[in-house]
């Protein structure tokens, strides 16, 4: 049985159906199997100057409300709100200057009927989010940062505990593994063991391979076609993030503008070996496709 699912990685996603039920994200319980689900789409708010696909677009207050209202509009299930940039090479920015960022976005949205993610790996930025109103911490970092566990421990929000190989002004000069999907399996397994030491319950917990952070082309396609094994090595539900990153502009050969189409189709990529929950950019023509797929899925029952 268990060289079958090795071999067949779409038995892993079928397989978990029973045993990954929800995610507790804050205020909500978000599902995550069952016979009608779709994988859920986050949608992204950076509201800084400099993200490598957005930056800018929404800096101000206005603007980032009336992004958030389109993409709720579109049918968003979740939003996800930055205040730093984590390109690579990105330079860090000041505590004071994150929290000026997504404090008033926060305050602004918490009641738009959707949970809110807050991207940051700062235990202050963490904290003072979730007393805002924030539902789910997404932390590049994986929680590692020293008080970051103990700052949310408390709380009922989500964690998003990705994997990254070095910091974001270094991680794409020379990424190396021995075995990329092993190494990573590896460090989730280890900050989920530290999540639950910390008093976190299992159900507040989703896993990120961390796509593009300290990774090449090569490795990210390596834990895209693992997405299943990773999931089920730790039961927990997947985000993927492929949205408009280098590896699709190196495969198609296209700029960031223009990768919309290959984005869609990493998304549906991802969902087919079992992910949970795609953060993306392009929220009405992801879910769309969605649709499509679930359409067809349905139809083989």
């Amino acid at each position: 049985m268990i060289l079958a699912l090795f071999l067949c990685p779409f038995a892993w996603k079928f397989s978990l159906i029973n045993k990954i039920e929800s995610l507790q994200c804050g205020r909500y319980s978000l599902p995550m199997s069952g016979a009608d689900f779709r994988p859920l789409v986050m949608g992204i708010l950076n509201v800084t100057p400099d993200s490598f696909s957005d930056g800018g677009l929404h800096g101000s207050l206005d603007l980032a409300i009336t992004h958030a209202e389109n993409m709720i509009a579109e049918g968003v299930d979740i939003i996800d709100i930055g205040g730093e940039s984590t390109r690579p090479g990105a330079p860090p920015v000041s505590l004071e200057e994150e929290l000026r960022r997504i404090m008033p976005v926060i305050y602004a949205l918490r009641d738009c009927g959707k949970p809110l993610s807050i991207d940051t790996r700062r235990p202050a930025v963490m904290r003072a989010a979730v007393d805002a109103g924030a539902d789910m911490i997404n932390d590049i970092e994986g929680f590692r940062a020293e008080g970051a566990l103990a700052a949310i421990s408390d709380t009922d929000c989500a964690l998003c505990i990705m994997h990254m190989q070095g910091e974001p002004k270094t991680m794409q000069l020379n990424p190396h593994y021995e075995d990329v999907v092993v190494e990573v399996s590896a460090f989730l397994h280890e900050r989920v063991r530290a999540a639950r030491e910390a008093g976190i319950a299992r159900n507040r917990l989703c896993i990120d391979p961390g796509f593009g952070f300290g990774k090449t082309t090569a490795h990210n396609l390596q834990l895209l076609t693992h997405i299943a094994q990773l999931q089920a090595g730790l039961q927990l539900p997947l985000l993927a993030g492929l949205s408009r990153k280098s590896m699709l502009g190196m495969i198609t050969g296209r700029p960031v503008e223009q990768r919309m189409v290959a984005s869609v189709s990493a998304a549906l990529m991802a969902t087919l070996h079992g992910a949970r929950i795609l953060r993306v950019h392009d929220v009405a023509e992801t879910i769309d496709a969605l649709k499509i797929w679930q359409a067809v899925e349905q139809q083989a029952l």
